[in-house]
Parts: structure tokens; sequence; C-alpha cells
């Protein structure tokens, strides 16, 4: 890691990394984020088949998923537009909480972090609206990067996470 930022330039204003000259690489990048229930709230989704009036919430939660990391240059100003090879949401259920794991690859000059945090972000994101109706006291929370291959230092790899 470096102490300098990356997305400033020597008068310190804002910048996309010029990456031309790195190598293309395979790149894998994968996030978590945790969504909370409250527990008269998790078990009737259960009941329910994790169906609301607003459709299949886990569904339809990874398919925003897979569009929120589709979109990340679009929403994160300095991120690099990227042609994704692959983008795996997968959400489960833990007691009253639901866990969603996103993991993004390609072939590229530069990394696909954010887009597996978007990805697991909008994933959580749409499963709050889904489900908001029930309760407001649903929380988003954990949202972290756990692992990533193919730039200059792997991340998380080999370490419990």
């Amino acid at each position: 890691m470096t102490d300098q930022l990356s997305h400033v330039d020597d008068q310190q204003q804002p910048r996309m990394v010029d990456v031309g000259a790195k190598a293309v690489t395979r790149r894998i990048a994968q996030a978590r984020a945790r969504v909370s229930f409250p527990a008269d709230v998790a078990r009737r989704l259960h009941e329910a088949g994790y169906v609301t009036p607003k459709g299949a919430v886990l569904t339809v939660a990874q398919i925003a998923g897979v569009m929120g990391a589709k979109a990340t240059p679009q929403l994160i100003p300095l991120c690099h537009p990227l042609s994704i090879d692959k983008c795996d949401i997968g959400i489960r259920m833990e007691g009253t909480d639901a866990l969603i794991e996103c993991t993004v690859s390609c072939a590229g000059r530069t990394g696909v972090e954010m887009e597996a945090l978007t990805g697991a972000s909008v994933a959580a994101l749409t499963i709050y609206d889904m489900c908001k109706a029930m309760s407001h006291d649903i929380v988003i929370s954990e949202i972290r990067l756990v692992a990533k291959t193919g730039g200059k230092h792997d991340f998380g790899v080999g370490e419990s996470a």
C-alpha cells in the first residue's frame, strides 16, 4: 500500500488514474454485506418464502446487485468502465440476517473491487426497499471487501474473512 492518494494530482485535484501502461491481468474481487431484520420480520419473510407484494426478495436483489456492479462507473465518479466477465451474487439467510456475497471478475488493467462492493451494496439496498413496509428497523451493515486478486497486491486470499 502507498501513502499517496491515487485519485488526486500534484495540485490535489481529482483525476482518473491512468492505467494505460498497466498489464492486463485476470482480476477478481469479492465483497460482502449484511442485512439484519427484526426477528418478527425475519420470521414473516421466511413464512412467506421471501416473497413480498413487490416480488421475490432474494431473486430481485440478486438481479439488482448484478445491475449495480455493471453500473459502477456511472455511480462512482473516478471508476474506470470495465468489461466485466462475470458477476455472481449469492444471498443466504443466517438467523435473522441476509448475508450477501458479490464476486466480480474481468481481464483488465484495474481491479473490480468497486464493482463487487457496489453489487453487494445494491443487493442490500434492494432487500431493504422490498421489505421496508414491514419495518424501518432493518439494518444494512458490514459492507466490505473480502478478497481481491490480480493486481499488484492480493488481499484476503487464504485469510479467514
